[in-house]
């Protein structure tokens, strides 16, 4: 049934950001971080009819190679937003360097950072991905913002949000007050508020982790993710369930509507890469939305929100979800830092072995 008794993302963001302090081009901004996720929605809706799938023969900073989708996700991110007069600069995960603002534009406030289209090596088997993106301070002196400025912890993030592009497209967004839902009304291109106050049940039965990584945990993982294994006749007394996408965004997505815990830890597969995940891009924007739902999002040793980055595209461990879970691995991490764990589910003759 059709009704007029329904919030629309522009209603909702002038109520939260009314009184926010140095807040009054934060929803024009987020608005046009909406538009530019409508535009991705659609290039992943046409996939091989629209000719966008495929890679693009490109190598980004990360050092892997992009898809259509990749490239063109971030220039849609980047003409949707570095025109509106609210950004000192944009800083992506496809981009080497930040993004200043043309000269023809108007210079602003905030720096956007954003990840144009996560888990973009599921497009080609049509699972949903998704675009992840924060909004920081600048320095606020009026002229385009370098590397150095976008080096903030994630306590300093005014919004976070993600858009999934699943069976629907959703929108989900925080100012630090709350997490909130929005579901893309394709008829009239509107994101109306359909999930209002999300919140992550602090105790869960569901885990999501990488388990062909199993060889390369530290102690403390290898010790939780077994004691979830042994299920109802182990130490925890009860059985859990391990739910893994291999898209951030959908892994997030699903952890904030029915709870559980994400871990992608840190391990010693790349003695260069110790965390996997991008610390701006991804871990800072996650663990802002899952705080402000309940959650707990760490490190293993620390809580997340407190890292300072030293480079624009620093990775980092990332545990997050259910607060008393993330609780429990902080504190077998804290337990034994170094300890080497004999977990029989792991070692050589075990279930999970992997041939070297």
């Amino acid at each position: 049934m059709f009704t007029t008794e329904r919030t629309t993302l522009a209603q909702h963001l002038a109520a939260q950001c009314r009184d926010l302090p140095d807040a009054a081009d934060l929803p024009a901004l987020l608005l046009d971080v909406a538009l530019a996720c409508k535009y991705v929605a659609k290039a992943v809706a046409t996939g091989s009819l629209g000719g966008v799938l495929g890679s693009a023969d490109t190598i980004n900073v990360q050092g892997e190679t992009q898809k259509t989708l990749d490239v063109l996700s971030n220039d849609l991110f980047l003409r949707q937003a570095e025109w509106g007069g609210h950004l000192a600069a944009l800083a992506s995960e496809e981009m080497e360097d930040p993004h200043p603002i043309p000269a023809h534009y108007p210079c602003g406030r905030y720096l956007l950072v954003y990840d144009p289209l996560d888990g973009s090596s599921n497009i080609d088997v049509n699972v949903a991905v998704g675009s992840i993106f924060s909004v920081l301070r600048a320095p606020g002196d009026g002229t385009p913002a370098d590397e150095a400025a976008f080096l903030q912890p994630g306590t300093a993030q005014m919004a976070a949000g993600y858009a999934l592009y699943g069976p629907s497209t959703m929108l989900v967004l925080t100012v630090g007050r709350g997490v909130h839902g929005f579901t893309l009304d394709p008829l009239v291109g509107e994101f109306i508020l359909t999930h209002p106050a999300m919140t992550i049940p602090a105790d869960t039965c569901e885990f999501a982790i990488n388990a062909s990584n199993s060889r390369f945990w530290e102690a403390p993982v290898k010790r939780y993710v077994e004691e979830c294994l042994a299920g109802r006749s182990g130490p925890r007394a009860k059985d859990f369930n391990m739910r893994w996408i291999a898209s951030l965004v959908a892994d997030v997505h699903r952890i904030l509507v029915r709870g559980g815990i994400y871990l992608y830890p840190r391990d010693n597969k790349d003695p260069d890469k110790p965390g996997r995940l991008r610390q701006l891009y991804e871990a800072n924007p996650v663990a802002f939305l899952v705080e402000q739902a309940g959650g707990r999002a760490s490190t293993g040793t620390a809580r997340l929100l407190d890292v300072v980055p030293t480079t624009l595209h620093q990775r980092i461990p990332l545990i997050f979800g259910a607060r008393h879970e993330v609780e429990r691995i902080d504190g077998y991490h804290a337990a034994q830092p170094e300890a080497a764990l004999d977990t029989p589910l792991f070692n050589t003759r075990s279930l999970f072995r992997v041939a070297t």
